[in-house]
């Protein structure tokens, strides 16, 4: 009989330019949000003794987002693929700690949107047999996600199960 797999730390972690993908990332929305509001403090005099609130809201959300936010991410992020299973860790204030059995796999790819491929990053989607839905492995060096999901579907073609 196969020990139980347990909830353990997942033993690597992900690349430290993960960091500045985030950072670009948190650039979305709370930088339009704090540039349009200090333009409109600029401009619209009458308004600013309460524009000055939206601005330093604004500010301290863009601050939270782009420095608190993904060096916490950064600590807490790791990954591991064994011949049994994959183990993710992943949040910052909520934090998601996954074990996906090797039999439970369906598909494996890997991703890389504009930001990612402009960093050298990837994400390893690992698609499940689970109402949880796919495994994400955010921060990988694109080689290593690309030799990971080779490794994976090498493990999953050898693995009896249906996946189901």
């Amino acid at each position: 009989m196969e020990p139980p797999m347990t909830l353990r730390p997942p033993r690597h972690t992900i690349e430290r330019r993960a960091i500045g993908w985030w950072i670009l990332q948190s650039l979305a929305f709370p930088g339009p949000v704090l540039v349009a509001s200090i333009v409109a403090f600029v401009l619209w005099e009458s308004a600013r003794p309460w524009l000055v609130v939206a601005v330093a809201g604004a500010t301290l959300v863009q601050l939270t987002a782009s420095v608190v936010e993904p060096l916490w991410r950064y600590r807490v992020h790791r990954w591991e693929v064994t011949d049994d299973a994959v183990y993710a860790l992943t949040g910052w204030l909520v934090r998601e700690w996954r074990v996906t059995p090797i039999s439970r796999v369906q598909t494996v790819d890997a991703i890389q949107g504009p930001a990612e491929q402009l960093l050298g990053l990837s994400t390893l989607r690992v698609t499940t047999a689970s109402s949880q839905g796919a495994v994400n492995i955010v921060g990988l060096n694109k080689g290593v996600a690309a030799e990971v999901a080779e490794r994976l579907a090498a493990i999953t073609q050898d693995t009896p199960g249906d996946a189901t």
